[in-house]
């Protein structure tokens, strides 16, 4: 070839360009136009399953004769294809043939629609489709179809309308290519388990299996994750594919609030700032406003607003307005104090503690004075009254004792005391002698008694 000069070398190109190879030229002999294929130019399968191939044909040749016996051919174009029926895989005039194809269109209505099943990798090639019909013998060369075979299945498809915004109701699908419509992929998704599976045809005669949920949008759907997932049945189980998508939704303001620092309470001459911060998208504008006796008065239209409190100020409330196109939000009042007003500041505070711990002294003191000048004034006990005598366990009756306690009782409450002991255990109120050096009484006034008590010095 290429010893030959350069115009044959030519001729030779275009002669194998031109002529299919072998006696594929005799089948496409016929008379341009004769007979004219409507199907997919490239279809993808896969491995394992089956694929419907959606055909139709037309032809104006006066041969073509509805009434006898229509007979459809498929063909396939090899690049290694040695003789006749090497490319010759199916005939629907005969009952075994290379490959199992099924003719499911009726061919009198020109419907050549052809199922293959279980493909494998060596079904990648080129197809043509021809009819033969008494005379009339015809092949639509000028329409091949080329079909490949992969491994993998598709990942879904998932259809969310553009420009989500807050309460608005849109319908999320989910789809897959379906080439086998009679195994159609199972769908799952994370939005609803049950949704209703369907399998539509499309405008090319293809078939897509889709599943439908209607939903109500609300600031809490952006950024969620819709994941789908399908999975083909195949010989010998299953393959199975993932989509994911993530929603972004407009929404108004949210959870809008405003912040001082620092916080609290401020004195005159001092710098706070008021801060606003709020959730929304898209992201918002703040606006800051005062509130005082001649209305609202815009002061700042930055996120953060700083004041200085002066001695001219009056009792003065600042709230904030966050916005963007979906709406806006404002924020609670927040109160600020001035001293010159006579509203309590850090000073005033100190002030007022001041003198409510003055208070508390000086009515502590008066309770104190009043309870010593009480003690002064306590009589002693009279001669009728009873008094008790504790002694301490190791003592007898003639020992000196260096502590001895008084109880001074009234008198029901001594009797009540006598009821419940026995003989043995009395103690008479009566002390006939003891011997003290030097004695210490102390009083202390109760409800009930009063408590006498003598020490030995």
């Amino acid at each position: 070839m290429a010893a030959l000069p350069g115009n044959v070398l030519t001729v030779s190109v275009l002669l194998s360009v031109l002529f299919l190879p072998g006696s594929l030229l005799h089948y496409c002999g016929a008379k341009p136009g004769a007979l004219n294929i409507t199907a997919p130019n490239n279809i993808e399968a896969l491995s394992g399953s089956c694929l419907e191939i959606p055909c139709s044909f037309t032809t104006n040749h006066p041969n073509f004769n509805r009434t006898i016996s229509i007979n459809g051919v498929w063909m396939k174009h090899s690049l290694t294809f040695q003789s006749d029926i090497s490319y010759v895989i199916f005939n629907s005039s005969k009952s075994a043939n290379p490959y199992p194809l099924e003719l499911r269109g009726n061919l009198a209505e020109k419907n050549c629609t052809t199922l293959f099943p279980g493909l494998n990798s060596s079904y990648t090639d080129r197809y043509f489709f021809r009819i033969e019909n008494g005379a009339f013998r015809a092949t639509g060369c000028a329409h091949p179809l080329n079909i490949t075979v992969r491994d993998s299945p598709w990942s879904p498809s998932i259809n969310v309308p553009s420009d989500l915004k807050e309460h608005q109701s849109v319908t999320v699908t989910c789809s897959a290519f379906t080439p086998c419509p009679h195994s159609p992929p199972e769908l799952t998704w994370n939005l609803q388990q049950d949704s209703l599976r369907q399998t539509e045809i499309n405008t090319d005669g293809t078939f897509t299996t889709k599943i439908q949920e209607n939903i109500t949008l609300s600031d809490t759907h952006d950024g969620y994750n819709i994941r789908c997932s399908a999975r083909y049945p195949v010989i010998g189980g299953n393959k199975t594919a993932e989509t994911e998508v993530t929603l972004s939704v407009s929404y108004a303001p949210r959870n809008t609030s405003a912040s001082i620092s620092p916080s609290g309470l401020v004195s005159a001459g001092s710098w706070v700032e008021l801060s606003c911060s709020s959730r929304a998208k898209p992201p918002p504008s703040f606006t800051w406003f005062r509130i005082s006796e001649h209305g609202a008065t815009n002061v700042s239209m930055e996120q953060v607003y700083k004041l200085q409190m002066t001695n001219m100020s009056n009792i003065e409330s600042h709230f904030c307005v966050a916005a963007n196109i979906l709406g806006n939000q404002t924020t609670s009042w927040s109160h600020l104090k001035n001293k010159e007003t006579g509203m309590l500041t850090v000073s005033g505070s100190v002030i007022l503690l001041l003198i409510f711990a003055g208070l508390i002294c000086l009515v502590s003191s008066v309770l104190f004075f009043q309870s010593k000048h009480r003690t002064h004034q306590q009589p002693q006990a009279e001669p009728d009254e009873d008094v008790t005598v504790q002694m301490p366990p190791d003592k007898t009756e003639d020992e000196p004792y260096e502590d001895m306690n008084f109880i001074q009782r009234r008198p029901e409450a001594f009797s009540e005391s006598i009821k419940n002991r026995g003989p043995e255990e009395a103690v008479y109120a009566q002390v006939k002698k003891f011997r003290a050096r030097n004695c210490s009484v102390q009083t202390a006034d109760s409800s009930e008694d009063s408590y006498i008590e003598m020490k030995h010095q």
